[in-house]
């Protein structure tokens, strides 16, 4: 079989579970950028690439929250508007600038921060949670969505993380929910960032492409499985996959090693 083949076909394996992993919590793009970048992309344009398979896999997972009764407009087109702005210059430091590996610790401990201030804030149920999405609250947010936008733009991996966070803890609005808010303001905003990446160069349309098959699947079938489950499901996957997201900021080769290892035991 042809080589070029089977990576297409691996390609879009990685995109099902990475689109499974960004709806259900974040971090997906930390599976797919390394592997665009193993497949010869080099590290810009792979930064580039995967977001034609985010706009497409939100396309799909904001459609499974709709079919499922879940979404919040118009509070959901004012983050996006406002991240939209951010993701506008973020994509310009990632397009012509180079990042800093200082940036990647920074937000490592901040990923840390993120899980003890789940594990210690005790959530009640969605039923009992009243939403803050007007007034001082609708600022709050959308201030801080513009950051959001920014991260997002700049580099992508992990912004998932930190939408539930502030929806979660400014707008009190349940994980489910939140995750239907996350997916619709990345696919506003990315199509901004695509347009800079692509003045820049920086997008390999037909690995973009392939790889959304798998992101799209994966969420859309997410995106209507977490409504099913609830909070309680969603918050431990999102712990898991903050702390592995941490790991990796901090130590970029621990996996690596910790596989080459695993295969040496074998």
């Amino acid at each position: 079989m042809d080589a070029s083949f089977l990576n297409y076909l691996f390609l879009i394996l990685v995109g099902f579970i990475a689109g499974g992993i960004n709806i259900l919590a974040g971090g997906g793009s930390l599976l797919t950028l390394p592997i665009l970048i193993f497949l010869g992309i080099p590290p810009s344009v792979a930064n580039g690439t995967n977001r034609i398979a985010i706009i497409i896999q939100n396309i799909f997972a904001v459609r499974g929250f709709h079919s499922k009764g879940v979404s919040s407009f118009p509070f959901s087109i004012y983050l996006a508007l406002s991240a939209t702005v951010g993701a506008v210059l973020g994509a310009i430091l990632a397009v012509y600038y180079i990042k800093d590996d200082l940036f990647n610790k920074i937000l490592g401990v901040i990923m840390v921060l993120i899980v003890i201030y789940m594990i210690l804030n005790k959530k009640k149920s969605s039923e009992k949670i009243v939403e803050r999405i007007t007034g001082k609250y609708l600022w709050l947010g959308i201030f801080a969505f513009f950051f959001v936008g920014l991260y997002g733009g700049f580099i992508q991996a992990g912004v998932g993380f930190i939408m539930l966070l502030i929806l979660s803890s400014i707008n009190k609005i349940s994980l489910v929910k939140s995750n239907a808010i996350k997916v619709f303001v990345a696919l506003v905003y990315s199509i901004a960032a695509v347009a800079v990446f692509t003045h820049g160069n920086a997008i390999n349309w037909k690995y973009g492409l392939i790889l959304a098959i798998g992101n799209a699947s994966g969420g859309w079938l997410a995106s209507r499985w977490s409504v099913n489950k609830g909070d309680g499901f969603i918050r431990k996957i999102l712990i898991v996959m903050i702390l592995v997201m941490a790991v990796k900021l901090w130590y970029p080769n621990f996996y690596t090693i910790l596989a080459n290892k695993i295969i040496e035991l074998f």
